[in-house]
């Protein structure tokens, strides 16, 4: 075997792109931060395939300090892949403090880590993967309509993109990371927010583009104005336009959530798969 780190994001796609497309929906995490990467939104990426016989066994993406992410192509030697992996990066010096895959895998490579490192894993977020094909049309709607989100509108997503932060467990971002993240989100015409009688009540954005999918994420309503409907229609209204341009939505949910997760299935999204989220602490 053998481990191969990559300096051209492009060349990487080359060799992994068919496995992506395989499980396009499963893998649009990977997917997706790949053309992030390929369009130089990320500094210092880290890309790594393992090989043998110019075969691919499993491979490896990271943009910190966002997790680690692990696809295994091979599952008939899956432990033998991960010892082969965790000795390379331990080689390598290559640090992570979290990583991000399908549950299985997430499990046996932070046992391993935990074991090589003296570092211990807790679990992040417990995640639900979702697709969705086509929109339920029996939903009863409530009252308002959707719109792009305009730059006068930054104040109020940036107020509720730390807030969302809050509500998921996630790090609270500074304040001026997020305003970047948000300037960018608009210029990209990625956010989506819902009004009732002129007053914004919902957001949601759509990232992540893949060759046939997109996915759907930051979906947030302020307390006061939640118990009314309005994420479940603006994700219905916003999802069904997506549809237009994409073949799938996707999107990830907190397993801890049942009301999200009620919510999404009534929409029409099918949970594909069960993804974990786990973090890396030195051991006292």
């Amino acid at each position: 075997m053998k481990f191969k780190v990559y300096d051209n994001a492009h060349d990487f796609e080359r060799k992994i792109e068919s496995f992506l497309l395989e499980k396009e929906d499963v893998f649009s995490l990977f997917y997706g931060v790949l053309q992030a990467i390929k369009a130089g939104n990320y500094e210092n990426p880290f890309m790594a395939t393992i090989e043998e016989d110019g075969n691919v066994l499993g491979f490896f993406q990271m943009t910190p300090p966002h997790p680690l992410n692990l696809i295994f192509v091979d599952e008939n030697r899956l432990e033998e892949i991960i010892d082969f992996f965790i000795r390379n990066m331990v080689e390598l010096e290559i640090d992570f403090h979290s990583i991000i895959s399908l549950k299985e895998w997430a499990y046996k490579v932070a046992t391993k880590w935990e074991i090589k490192n003296n570092k211990t894993h807790q679990l992040l977020m417990d995640q639900g993967l979702y697709r969705l094909n086509k929109v339920n049309e029996t939903l009863e709607h409530s009252p308002g309509s959707w719109r792009y989100a305009e730059d006068s509108d930054s104040p109020l997503i940036e107020k509720w993109f730390n807030l969302f932060e809050n509500d998921t467990g996630l790090p609270i971002s500074p304040n001026e990371q997020v305003k970047k993240r948000v300037a960018m989100f608009l210029k990209e015409q990625e956010v989506f927010i819902w009004e009732d009688k002129g007053k914004i009540v919902s957001m949601m954005k759509k990232s992540r583009p893949t060759k046939n999918g997109v996915t759907v994420s930051f979906v947030f309503t302020p307390k006061e104005e939640r118990k009314k409907g309005y994420a479940r229609t603006l994700v219905t209204a916003v999802s069904r336009e997506l549809l237009k341009d994409f073949n799938f939505c996707v999107l990830y949910t907190d397993m801890m959530n049942p009301t999200s997760n009620k919510i999404y299935r009534e929409i029409g999204y099918e949970r594909i798969a069960d993804s974990v989220h786990l973090g890396f602490d030195k051991s006292e």
